[in-house]
């Protein structure tokens, strides 16, 4: 069937990917193209983040991060899985999302840095986007698919299509989206100075994460809901950089590489669905991941595939029966 993804960050590539590699005809279609996307921004560290609702993101992210367990076994994909850390300044339960990953350990106060209480130490895929976005880009070349470049007013209406909605925030325009809200996030690049663990303190209203990759360091980050700016603050920066090295001591006098800025797609709970148009193509949204589109891609991905699947199997039935209606389902 002819699908048409909008969005090319993250979600869009991989939902484009799945589709493609399962037999649809997929072109992407997007204003920014992969590298220049706020996924191209992230840390990119395996995490559930600002993403509701709770039992269908643990199902999602279960299912990611089977997948790229199985990627870092592989050479080139720019995915490799660290040991992570995250610490609190007072007793937690569980983490919702505990039974996704394989074994997470619970941290004794004498294992945790100087202030912190309580903590578990799990292993979780780090992903080096820009090597990864390349990735998924050949992935989908390698599988039929196209990547374009276009700007958008509305959603496409082209009969005999499925629609693949994964434009993130710019779904405010063009499908009137009230509820979706910029998170602003900032982080710093520095140079790798030998840290290769995984740190996350959530315990504040500024989250702290520091994110070692092969030949960097990304740390973080900022928490700023309703902000659209994209220029890089310094002293913000300086905060963040302060915060890391209280957490991760040996970033101290690291050399800064940049500084970077992305825009969250937050909404009260991630929208995955279907919904029917009259006198159009139908309409799978797959948008508002907040901080966690790495982490739910390739579930949210399988899930967009097996409506689309639906949909296309529908349209075989309506097409054997005359006067039928394609269907669809929310």
């Amino acid at each position: 069937m002819r699908v048409l993804v909008v969005g090319a960050g993250v979600m869009g590539l991989t939902c484009g990917v799945r589709l493609a590699e399962s037999g649809h005809d997929v072109h992407v279609v997007a204003r920014d193209l992969p590298l220049e996307t706020t996924s191209a921004v992230a840390a990119a560290w395996w995490y559930p983040y600002r993403a509701a609702p709770a039992d269908r993101v643990a199902v999602w992210a279960a299912r990611s991060y089977t997948v790229f367990t199985e990627l870092a076994r592989g050479p080139d994909t720019g995915v490799v899985t660290r040991l992570s850390t995250e610490v609190h300044r007072a007793p937690q339960p569980d983490p919702p999302w505990a039974a996704a990953v394989p074994d997470l350990t619970r941290e004794t106060a004498g294992r945790l840095p100087a202030g912190y209480v309580d903590g578990w130490s799990f292993v979780a895929p780090v992903v080096e986007m820009p090597v990864y976005l390349r990735l998924l880009a050949a992935r989908l070349a390698a599988a039929g698919g196209t990547l374009t470049r276009l700007t958008l007013g509305a959603l496409p209406t082209a009969p005999e299509t499925v629609v693949v909605n994964c434009a993130g925030l710019a779904n405010r325009l063009l499908v009137g989206d009230e509820e979706l809200y910029p998170v602003r996030g900032q982080v710093v690049r520095l140079a790798q100075v030998g840290v290769d663990r995984v740190w996350l303190d959530s315990s504040a209203d500024d989250v702290t994460y520091v994110v070692p990759r092969s030949r960097d360091i990304v740390v973080g980050g900022s928490d700023e809901v309703g902000q659209w700016d994209r220029r890089p603050d310094p002293a913000l920066s300086e905060r963040i950089l302060a915060r890391a090295t209280r957490l991760v001591p040996a970033l101290e006098g690291a050399e800064v590489l940049g500084h970077r800025v992305g825009l969250r797609p937050c909404r009260p709970e991630v929208r995955l669905e279907v919904e029917s148009r009259q006198d159009a193509a139908p309409v799978v949204h797959c948008y508002g991941h907040g901080g966690a589109g790495i982490t739910l891609s390739w579930g949210c991905a399988d899930e967009v595939t097996r409506l689309v699947d639906e949909i296309a199997g529908g349209d075989r039935d309506t097409a054997a029966a005359p006067g039928g209606r394609v269907r669809g389902s929310r």
